[in-house]
């Protein structure tokens, strides 16, 4: 297996200065966190309309895919009625074999194409209407510590723009977790819920400072964060 090719950080992320990764993360959560500027992709960490989130870890729920919604992510009819209806126990079976939630600076030994979240990816993108941006996003909501967002905008910041877990992983575990650490640090400076990790910390940055170089104009308010 040839080894993965290094991810590069967001400009943000380069400079021990937490100004422009506190402004990056003000603009898509809003200032305090839910403000009314703050974008709907927010909604998307903490969405939990049954109060059941916890309990449902090992399927897809209808929460999940609203929460997509927030990601300006829709769903169609016949992909849902697989996730929730006709393979909701193949997926529950193999989000069980994922394990519980943890932090994937934590994962000690290098991500392989039979480790379990692997599978479960590799199943997704078999469901007729779920390319790689709704499959990761799928995921996050599952195991928001654990597996990152991917888009294409994330990936032309980072350089990542396939097999990204495992370039993240390394990054996240170099030098002694300093970027992880760095980014629950900068979670808890913004005022974030518990529920945001550090996989979306990085992910929201990573998307907001390619918004910024790539869009012509300023986000409207309250537009679709994704």
């Amino acid at each position: 297996m040839p080894p993965p090719v290094p991810i590069r950080l967001p400009e943000a992320l380069t400079t021990p200065d937490d100004e422009v990764a506190l402004k990056l993360l003000a603009e898509y959560y809003g200032h305090p966190y839910g403000a009314p500027h703050a974008l709907t992709g927010a909604g998307f960490d903490v969405w939990d309309s049954t109060g059941t989130r916890a309990e449902d870890a090992n399927r897809f729920t209808a929460d999940d895919l609203v929460a997509l919604m927030f990601l300006s992510l829709a769903v169609p009819a016949s992909t849902a009625l697989v996730l929730l209806g006709d393979r909701v126990a193949d997926f529950a079976g193999l989000l069980a074999e994922v394990g519980p939630d943890r932090d994937l600076a934590d994962e000690e030994e290098p991500l392989h194409p039979g480790w379990p979240a692997w599978r479960l990816y590799q199943e997704l993108l078999e469901v007729p209407g779920v390319g790689r941006t709704t499959a990761s996003k799928l995921l996050a909501r599952k195991r928001p510590r654990l597996l990152p967002v991917w888009d294409t905008e994330t990936a032309k910041v980072t350089g990542a723009r396939s097999k990204h877990w495992e370039p993240l992983r390394l990054a996240l575990r170099a030098d002694g977790k300093v970027l992880h650490r760095r980014l629950l640090r900068l979670r808890d400076l913004a005022g974030l819920p518990s529920q945001v990790s550090a996989l979306r910390v990085f992910d929201v940055i990573c998307w907001r400072e390619g918004i910024r170089r790539h869009a012509a104009t300023p986000a409207p308010r309250r537009r679709w964060s994704r």
